[in-house]
């Protein structure tokens, strides 16, 4: 779990930084460099989504593409779990909990936003099976450094709820590594693309939102992560 340490790590160095640098940013250009970012992270995202669903054929460089309904039926099935359960009030009420505690305004959207951006991709995945199984750290350093400069752009507009991103980090490479031996098997390219396609999705909701407003509840599209497995096992 070597790479995950030096992640978490990594997450929380940059966003320290971040917070400190945030203190003597005016509210105006606050308010233009979350619109930049949603900018950079919607770009991030359609790229992610494209590599997901496209592939070129060796011979002739012919492009196409697989996923499309699969995409759409995960993202309305996984809306309607995550509405009926409520996930996003739930997020958000305990991010208003850890504000009142710690008195840090807008909590809620620099921890959802940045644990989806450092949770979400093939990096996270691979990296972390690596590090389970070959004891090689490589792909999460790499990972590290990209998001050690995330979380630094990141808390400078969103504040302290970006470091409490490790968490999930943690839980999840962590959990990744010390079971790797056991899913490894299991962790097809295939089923990785459908994965990270249906993800970067979800990432791009959150540049969506940062360019216009928080218009759609992103922590309730989390279940949609689910479907691209149960499809994969089922089919």
């Amino acid at each position: 779990m070597t790479g995950t340490w030096v992640n978490v790590g990594a997450i929380l160095l940059g966003s320290l930084i971040g917070v400190l640098l945030k203190k003597g940013i005016p509210q105006r250009i606050n308010d233009a460099i979350i619109r930049v970012e949603g900018l950079a992270i919607g770009i991030i995202a359609l790229n992610g989504i494209i590599a997901a669903m496209f592939t070129a054929d060796p011979a002739t460089g012919k492009l196409s593409d697989s996923g499309g309904l699969l995409l759409l039926v995960s993202l309305v099935l996984g809306c309607l779990v995550g509405e009926f359960a409520r996930l996003d009030d739930r997020f958000n009420g305990f991010g208003l909990w850890v504000e009142k505690k710690l008195g840090a305004k807008g909590f809620a959207t620099g921890f959802v936003t940045a644990s989806l951006v450092f949770s979400i991709g093939a990096m996270a995945i691979i990296g972390a099976l690596s590090d389970g199984l070959n004891g090689d750290s490589s792909v999460l350093l790499i990972k590290s450094t990209l998001d050690f400069t995330t979380a630094i752009v990141l808390a400078s507009s969103l504040g302290v709820g970006v470091a409490f991103s490790a968490l999930p980090v943690l839980a999840l490479q962590g959990t990744v590594s010390l079971l790797s031996g056991w899913i490894s098997p299991y962790i097809s390219d295939e089923l990785l693309g459908m994965i990270c396609m249906v993800g970067y999705a979800i990432v791009l909701v959150i540049g969506i939102n940062f360019l216009f407003g928080n218009r759609i509840k992103t922590a309730n599209l989390l279940p949609a992560l689910l479907i691209p497995v149960g499809y994969y096992f089922i089919f």
